[in-house]
């Protein structure tokens, strides 16, 4: 089936979790190759089975290769430990799943295998090519579009889980649309989150060679004062052949006093550390 007959069936069976940007009425019918809100305002689905609810120019530093790279690590299951924790905090059966900032999509996808498939899950990002290419592993429990974190195009009280995997925050969009009895789960990267490419671009700069992202847990904890953390850290073989990826699919090197590996160097990195907290509140 084409991509754009999956995400026609997507969207008339879940027409009901999504809202006009333009006037934030529900939209109520997919007609054709669109979909229609009460005062006629309409979203065309594209060919490759997307929905654009964004209509500003938005500046992303996500560009092909980077991606492609990113999709390689992750299906190698650079983050199965981290989904799978996630997993286990989400009850059985039907949800509605929203991925905060998808990215390339493999994690929803992956997140989705370990789910056998029962949700209706929805990643998006800012990013077109990143939009994109996640549409090319489509099943039809899975929908992909290009939408803005500071309006979120879901109705209120849609959304069974909201994961935001390293993801910035909107916390009054997702309390708008959060279900009753719904997770928030958000993951953010702990002080030995990949280490040891660290250790090897910066050496001892305390500066850049670990996270401190105790701020925005203490932001999320004020936010949402009963909600649950839990570390999960675990080492990942790294074959010869992903090395380069995994340089290319963070932005690490780009950062200030960053080495210049040279191919011996990046080659080295046998394994890698996986670091981080996940935060989950219930509502």
């Amino acid at each position: 089936m084409k991509k754009i007959e999956i995400a026609k069936q997507f969207l008339k069976q879940n027409i009901d979790l999504f809202r006009c940007p333009v006037c934030k009425e529900s939209f109520i019918n997919q007609v054709d190759n669109s979909i229609v809100c009460p005062n006629n305002h309409s979203l065309d689905i594209s060919k490759k089975g997307t929905i654009q609810f964004i209509n500003h120019k938005v500046n992303t530093e996500y560009d092909g290769n980077m991606l492609e790279s990113r999709r390689r690590i992750m299906q190698a299951g650079f983050f199965d430990g981290i989904l799978q924790k996630i997993n286990e905090l989400i009850d059985a059966g039907h949800k509605n799943i929203v991925d905060i900032g998808s990215g390339e999509g493999t994690p929803l996808k992956r997140l989705e295998d370990l789910r056998k498939n029962v949700d209706s899950a929805i990643g998006f990002d800012i990013s077109k090519p990143g939009v994109n290419l996640s549409t090319s592993e489509l099943s039809d429990q899975m929908f992909f579009c290009i939408a803005d974190l500071a309006n979120l195009p879901f109705n209120d009280q849609s959304i069974d889980i909201i994961m935001d995997l390293f993801s910035p925050s909107a916390y009054k969009e997702f309390n708008r649309i959060i279900a009753p009895k719904g997770h928030l789960i958000k993951i953010v990267p702990n002080s030995r989150y990949l280490f040891e490419l660290r250790q090897k671009l910066y050496g001892n700069d305390s500066e850049n060679s670990s996270y401190d992202n105790q701020k925005v847990v203490d932001l999320f904890m004020e936010h949402y004062p009963n909600a649950k953390k839990y570390d999960v850290k675990y080492t990942v073989e790294l074959p010869k052949e992903l090395t380069h990826d995994l340089m290319i699919m963070t932005p690490l090197h780009w950062g200030h006093n960053a080495k210049d590996l040279t191919q011996a160097e990046v080659e080295s990195l046998t394994s890698i550390t996986v670091d981080v907290s996940i935060l989950d509140n219930q509502f």
